[in-house]
């Protein structure tokens, strides 16, 4: 069986990407300054993060990258 995959994403795939990465941290850094938790995917488990942690949007967002 013959499978092409493609090591980095098209232009537009690159786009909608970072896209919904902003969209993530917005929501992120909303949520911490409204006070509430959020659930992210940490190190391949489930983590709550509260919102007196300082910068949460910003290490989100490193999670989720996978460059």
């Amino acid at each position: 069986m013959n499978t092409n995959h493609k090591t980095t994403p098209s232009a537009d795939c690159q786009r909608m990407l970072e896209s919904l990465r902003q969209a993530v941290a917005k929501t992120l850094e909303r949520k911490r300054r409204l006070g509430q938790y959020a659930v992210i995917w940490q190190h391949g488990k489930p983590a709550m993060i509260h919102a007196e942690a300082p910068r949460l949007a910003e290490d989100a967002v490193s999670y989720t990258r996978r460059d």
